[in-house]
């Protein structure tokens, strides 16, 4: 036994061995092999993409032809010539792909992924069989009804009414149900739109909807917010940590509309104390009933909260208006505590830009602690802006955010949560001749497919500019507001292109995300206004030239002007406290070349990103 089994053994070692080689022979063979080109990876990433994430592939053709195009820096045009007809196939796959999701979403009556799917094929150019995006707004307007939810049916169906979806019945239908919710703004805005196609009013339908609120019946529809915070500590003394707000109820069954750092301490994740909040619908001697929050938004300074009290009076959001300058104003709030106070003023002005999207409206009406959030209303009773107030740099002055950004805002936080919105990495700057791109963020979209700085944006999602100067920014930010976060965007620049790209989530504060993997050189441009190029010098530390400033920027109201010389000698990041520090030392040349250290500050929280 023993003979036989020692004979075998050389044998199976031998061909352990002669296999060992073999898999040698063929590693060294891959080892000696040229390495694959880059490119061929790129196109292997398309082609897994096309089928489970098309708007992604989509994006990825858009970053192969931006690297390796034809007009491409250091493009291989051969090359590009060749893998042209492939990626031409993987576009229409994609694109195919996504028709084909989109008609599905139709067929599932998924109205709000019909409208995403379309607005990513409007990207790309093409249109749908089944209708237009007013269609499956309507289809979802009228599901809502059925289900009970009034607010997100009045603001579904004007949202579709925006796109002409709304016939003589309909307008019927929603007016009808707005009277039985009685709300009176909104029946009022659904009977113009009756009227205006012609369609048969009952009376009784018609005298409640032309009827008016006063001031007394809108007061019993705000609220008092208050959130405890326990104790506070202070120099081995005890003290009530509270936050005082107001709210105002935009759903019979107890919906209200806040600002979001009223209510922050119960959904900051990095907040760690404790929290409860309340609301209280009377005066000081009325009982505190527990509220929660069902979303919020955070750029916007948002947030929608609910309890179990029906209110009897309810503010639309449907029929609000923008105000003009000098126009008279009711504000209704909590100040310092004082529930149901109303105080009158003017709009001071309008467009100011305080917020990371949109502008907002400056109020002169009397407002403190306390009216954060609380509602601002014209003499005809429509709903115009929500209060928020203690902008630390505006001590003194109030603002409003408008009631039309408030009803864009809505239907994201009824879905609940944090609401999501999209960004393509890019800081504008406002120039007489349109919106300029000052900045591109890396590892953003716009990074991807390279688009170039210093060019102005001609369109987006192929929506022209508005002609008038002044709110070109405000304008691309309404035109993206809408679309979720991953839907494809369309964007046409000066340069001649039209770049399709995958949008992404915006961060809570996207210069603090761009500030921690880019260079303190290039972050002077989004944050402090400071456009800079290579200086000459004989120091260790690089120094530069100044070659634009930006109106209006920091670095404008310091004094720097272009040309002038420029050595950084650090830069601060503070993201908890939501502003940048950059120390420099300048030799200003409309001062004789006198050398100046400075430090810049910045907020974070820029209202000039995309």
């Amino acid at each position: 036994m023993s003979t036989v089994k020692n004979s075998k053994t050389p044998q199976g070692l031998l061909l352990i061995v002669f296999l060992s080689s073999c898999i040698s022979l063929k590693s060294a063979e891959e080892r000696l092999a040229p390495p694959r080109p880059t490119r061929d990876f790129r196109i292997e990433q398309i082609e897994e993409a096309v089928e489970a994430e098309p708007e992604r592939a989509i994006h990825l053709i858009g970053m192969y032809e931006a690297i390796y195009g034809a007009d491409a820096a250091g493009g291989d045009a051969d090359a590009w010539r060749a893998a042209g007809g492939k990626l031409a196939a993987l576009w229409d796959r994609a694109a195919r792909n996504l028709r084909e999701r989109q008609e599905a979403a139709v067929a599932e009556k998924r109205w709000d992924d019909a409208a995403s799917l379309e607005r990513s094929l409007a990207a790309l150019g093409l249109g749908v069989e089944y209708g237009a995006n007013g269609a499956y707004l309507l289809a979802e307007a009228k599901e809502y009804l059925e289900d009970g939810n009034d607010l997100a049916a009045f603001l579904t169906a004007v949202r579709a009414e925006r796109y002409g979806a709304l016939g003589a019945e309909d307008a019927v239908l929603f007016l009808e149900r707005a009277v039985k919710a009685r709300q009176r703004r909104t029946a009022a805005h659904f009977l113009r739109l009756a009227d205006s196609r012609q369609a048969a009013v009952p009376p009784g339908i018609r005298a409640y909807a032309e009827g008016r609120d006063s001031p007394a019946d809108m007061i019993k529809g705000v609220a008092t917010v208050l959130v405890d915070r326990g104790i506070k500590v202070e120099k081995g003394r005890g003290f009530n940590d509270r936050v005082l707000g107001s709210a105002f109820f935009v759903d019979a069954d107890g919906l209200l509309v806040t600002n979001y750092h009223v209510i922050a301490s119960e959904v900051d994740p990095g907040y760690e104390g404790y929290s409860r909040m309340y609301v209280r619908t009377g005066d000081a001697t009325s009982p505190r009933i527990p509220a929660k929050v069902v979303g919020w938004d955070k750029t916007l300074d948002l947030a929608l909260i609910k309890t179990a009290y029906k209110s009897s009076y309810v503010f639309s959001v449907v029929d609000s208006i923008s105000p003009g300058v000098g126009d008279s104003i009711l504000a209704i709030g909590s100040p310092v505590g004082l529930e149901k106070t109303v105080t009158m003023g003017i709009v001071s002005a309008t467009g100011r830009r305080l917020l990371q999207i949109g502008d907002v409206i400056q109020i002169d009406a009397a407002v403190n602690h306390g009216n954060s959030g609380g509602p601002v209303i014209d003499m005809d009773g429509r709903l115009v802006g929500i209060v928020f107030a203690g902008i630390e740099q505006f001590q003194g002055l109030n603002f409003a955010v408008p009631a039309e950004r408030l009803a864009a805002a809505l239907p994201g936080m009824i879905r609940g949560g944090k609401a999501k919105r999209p960004w393509i990495g890019l800081t504008l700057t406002e120039t007489p001749a349109g919106a300029e791109i000052l900045y591109i963020a890396p590892l953003t979209p716009a990074a991807d497919l390279r688009v170039p700085d210093g060019v102005q944006v001609k369109s987006l999602n192929r929506e022209p500019l508005p002609a008038e100067s002044g709110g070109y920014i405000a304008a691309l930010q309404n035109s993206l507001f809408q679309n979720r976060p991953g839907e494809l965007v369309a964007l046409e620049t000066g340069d001649g292109r039209l770049r399709v790209m995958q949008s992404a989530e915006r961060p809570a504060l996207p210069l603090a995300e761009a500030a921690k993997v880019d260079s303190r050189e290039r972050m002077a441009a989004p944050l402090f206004g400071i456009v800079l190029q290579s200086g000459t010098t004989g120091r260790l530390r690089p120094s530069f030239l100044i070659k634009k400033v930006v109106r209006g920027s920091v670095a404008d109201e310091a004094g720097l002007s272009a040309q002038d010389p420029l050595l950084i000698r650090a830069f601060k990041l503070n993201e908890e406290e939501g502003y940048a520090l950059l120390d420099i030392s300048v030799k200003k040349r409309l001062s004789g070349y006198f050398e100046t250290s400075m430090q810049l500050p910045a907020l974070l929280d820029s209202s000039d990103t995309l």
